[in-house]
């Protein structure tokens, strides 16, 4: 098993393994995907971190450094999609590769780490809590952005 950020060679793997995140979302072309990674690649505050088995991404998150003008100016590292393939589950993958992204935002001098989950989700915030994320500290919103309405 090896341990680190993904690169353009994985984007298929990963792609697969995002099936399992959102299996109802809508697919883009895996042209579409490759010129979304173009930009990610660009931009360094992106980062995506896996666990690869032979070559198959079987572990995920990303994380985004955000600059920030409070706090002395320390930035935020915000972690999302984090997902482990269902065969491999419950081997402390998902804690590595949170672990590369929490290690991101401290090399980024980031003064937190904010990582959202479902709120249905209830035995993955037990393990994010076991992690050390505290699930009380705040309370996240979102609004669905439909583009083009």
């Amino acid at each position: 098993m090896e341990f680190r950020r993904l690169t353009k060679q994985d984007l298929e793997s990963l792609l697969e393994l995002y099936k399992q995140l959102q299996p109802d979302d809508d697919r883009s072309s895996i042209e579409a995907s490759r010129a979304v990674w173009q930009e990610i690649e660009k931009n360094p505050d992106i980062q995506y971190f896996g666990a690869i088995d032979n070559g198959k991404v079987v572990s995920t998150c990303y994380a985004v450094y955000i600059p920030n003008l409070t706090r002395n100016n320390q930035g935020i590292c915000f972690i999302e999609n984090v997902v482990t393939d269902k065969e491999y589950r419950n081997q402390g993958l998902a804690s590595r590769v949170i672990d590369m992204a929490v290690a991101f935002g401290k090399e980024r001098h980031c003064y937190k780490a904010i990582l959202q989950s479902g709120s249905s989700r209830v035995d993955a915030h037990r393990f994010y809590e076991n992690k050390g994320f505290d699930g009380n500290s705040k309370k996240a919103f979102d609004m669905r952005l439909e583009y083009g309405k």
